[in-house]
């Protein structure tokens, strides 16, 4: 058995909440057919496959980046060092790190290799996103409850039309990423 470490984020586009990133120890003889991009899955779907993965994972480590970090750092940056993060939490491991997308944190340079679409192509990012996008959804959802209102548990945060009406009625809340432009543009306003 051959083992991987697959990287990937969720929540780079919304308005609100943290960028969540998973980091999964992975083996290649898992068994589950049906990964694919968190994107592709239905919710339904998703939520069948986190108990198949969680058996079948040998680690898994999530890290994130807050809404400060993400205004103080913007969101490419928050998003590295929330990669880095997940990483650091699986300990010791000695397998290749593959991580979804063009570009490999400096944390991780000369240890891990960017793959573009990996969340599609490599099981292990693909077992990451789907990890990092329920636990994502669920926060978003809990959001909801503590700022209701602006549909956080439909849209988890990203820019719908009605998530930016709810902006400009109801304000901007703490959970509000204040270096996006819907949102800046909302407190220029006020």
């Amino acid at each position: 058995m051959s083992l991987m470490v697959g990287v990937d984020e969720v929540g780079r586009g919304p308005l609100a909440g943290p960028v969540v990133t998973c980091a999964v120890l992975w083996p290649d003889d898992h068994g589950i057919a049906e990964l694919d991009d968190s994107k592709k899955l239905s919710a339904k779907k998703r939520e069948a496959l986190i108990p198949l993965i969680r058996e079948k994972a040998l680690k898994i480590s999530f890290g994130r980046a807050e809404v400060e970090e993400i205004d103080t750092l913007n969101i490419l940056h928050a998003t590295m060092l929330a990669m880095e993060r997940a990483v650091e939490g699986l300990g010791d491991f000695d397998a290749p790190i593959q991580i979804d997308g063009n570009r490999v944190p400096d944390g991780l340079k000369g240890r891990a290799q960017a793959v573009v679409g990996g969340d599609g192509l490599v099981a292990a990012i693909s077992a990451a996103s789907i990890l990092a996008k329920v636990a994502r959804d669920e926060e978003m959802a809990a959001l909801s409850e503590i700022y209701p209102g602006y549909g956080l548990e439909g849209h988890a945060g990203y820019p719908t039309k009605a998530h930016i009406e709810a902006l400009e009625t109801l304000g901007v809340t703490p959970i509000h990423r204040r270096s996006f432009g819907p949102v800046k543009r909302i407190l220029e306003k006020a």
